[in-house]
């Protein structure tokens, strides 16, 4: 293959991303009063090794839904609880794998 060839041949391809396989995404159920961010979908994807990883991620992807999550401070709104796989997460420093489920649950108040 002449030089030529070969780079035509390499143009469209990426061979850096490639070589790494890229992480898949897990599974984020979204509560009803957030569903405006991501178009009334349920369930979404995204990424990240921490709770606070997939928050941003998932403000990326719907832009201003942490600011509904996650206060000035830094830290998860009292009215918002995080269920990693059916456990309680408290904390935006938990520790997620890629097989993760996600559930954002808004508590409700009223009188």
């Amino acid at each position: 293959m002449s030089g030529g060839a070969f780079a035509a041949h390499l143009r469209g391809r990426n061979c850096l991303a490639s070589s790494f396989p890229r992480r898949a995404a897990m599974r984020v159920l979204i509560p009803n009063p957030l569903r405006s961010y991501t178009a009334d979908a349920t369930v979404v994807g995204a990424e990240g090794s921490t709770l606070g990883g997939v928050l941003a991620d998932l403000d990326r992807r719907y832009r201003g839904i942490r600011f509904r999550i996650v206060d000035e401070q830094g830290q998860i709104r009292r009215h918002i609880k995080f269920f990693i796989n059916g456990t309680q997460a408290r904390d935006l420093d938990t520790a997620l794998g890629e097989a993760d489920e996600v559930m954002i649950v808004c508590a409700l108040s009223g009188g």
